[in-house]
C-alpha cells in the first residue's frame, strides 16, 4: 500500500511535508471550533447578539432611519466584492504559474529563501496548494455575497412596527442569523489569506512552514481573544446582554 501511494507522490515528498500541509488545512478548517474551546468563540459569533439588537431596533425605526441600515450593509457588500475581485486576480496569476510551472521553477532558483533542493514535482505541488487555498477563498467571498443578497431581501421584508409579536421576533432573529453567516464566510476567506502565507513557506521547507503556520495561528487567536478590540467587544456584548436581561 505504501509503495502504491509513493508512485503518486512527487519526488522529495516526505512525512514532514505531509504534516505541514495537514497542519495548514486543519488549523484553517477547524479554526472556529478550536477557538470556541479556548474562549468565548469568535468575535463574529459574539457580535451576533449585537446584530439581533440591530434588527430589533430596525423594526421599530422610521423609514428614514432604516435607509441608513441598508447603506451600511451595502458597504459590507462592496468590501466583499473588493476581496472577491482581488482574489480572482491572484488566482488567475497562480493558474498562470501552474501552466508555466517549468519557467517559474527555474526563475525561483535564484531566490535565497527557496529550498534549492526541491524537485520540480514537489514545487508544482506547493503551487497547486496555494492555488487551491486561494480558490476556496474566492468561493467563500462569492458565497458571502449570496448571503448578503439574502439578507437584503429579509431586511426588506421586516415590518416597520416594533418587534413585539412572535412572528416579527422570529423574522428579526433569522435575518440576524443570515447576516452572521455572511460575515462568517467573509472571515473564512480573509483567514485563508493568512494560511496561504503560511503555505508559501513550504517553498523554504516543511519545518519552516510548520513554524510559520503555528505563529500565524497564534497571532489570529491573540486577535480574537486578547487584543484590545476583542476585550472591547466582549465588554460591549456583556453590557448589551445585561441590559436585555
Amino acid at each position: 500500500m505504501t509503495a502504491l501511494a509513493a508512485q503518486y507522490l512527487p519526488s522529495g515528498f516526505g512525512l514532514a511535508h505531509a504534516a505541514a500541509i495537514v497542519l495548514v488545512l486543519a488549523l484553517w478548517g477547524f479554526y472556529t471550533p478550536i477557538l470556541g474551546l479556548l474562549g468565548r468563540g469568535s468575535l463574529n459569533s459574539q457580535l451576533h447578539a449585537v446584530r439581533l439588537r440591530w434588527f430589533e431596533v430596525h423594526q421599530g425605526a422610521e423609514r428614514e432611519h432604516r435607509v441608513f441600515d441598508a447603506i451600511m450593509l451595502g458597504h459590507i457588500s462592496n468590501s466583499i466584492s473588493y476581496f472577491g475581485s482581488g482574489t480572482l486576480l491572484v488566482l488567475a496569476g497562480l493558474v498562470g504559474a501552474l501552466a508555466n510551472v517549468n519557467s517559474v521553477y527555474l526563475l525561483t532558483r535564484g531566490l535565497a529563501f527557496v529550498d534549492h533542493s526541491m524537485p520540480l514535482e514537489l514545487f508544482t505541488l506547493c503551487v497547486f496548494l496555494l492555488t487551491a487555498i486561494l480558490a476556496q477563498c474566492f468561493f467563500s467571498f462569492t458565497y458571502a455575497l449570496r448571503k448578503m443578497a439574502y439578507t437584503f431581501a429579509m431586511l426588506g421584508g421586516l415590518q416597520a412596527s416594533k418587534a413585539d409579536t412572535p412572528q416579527a421576533r422570529v423574522m428579526g432573529e433569522q435575518s440576524a442569523v443570515v447576516l452572521t453567516e455572511a460575515v462568517r464566510s467573509i472571515n473564512t476567506g480573509i483567514r485563508g489569506y493568512y494560511y496561504a502565507v503560511a503555505a508559501m513557506f513550504l517553498f523554504a521547507g516543511p519545518w519552516v512552514c510548520i513554524a510559520a503556520t503555528l505563529a500565524i495561528t497564534a497571532l489570529l487567536y491573540y486577535r480574537q481573544l486578547f487584543s484590545p478590540t476583542a476585550v472591547a467587544i466582549a465588554k460591549y456584548v456583556d453590557v448589551l446582554k445585561g441590559a436585555k436581561d
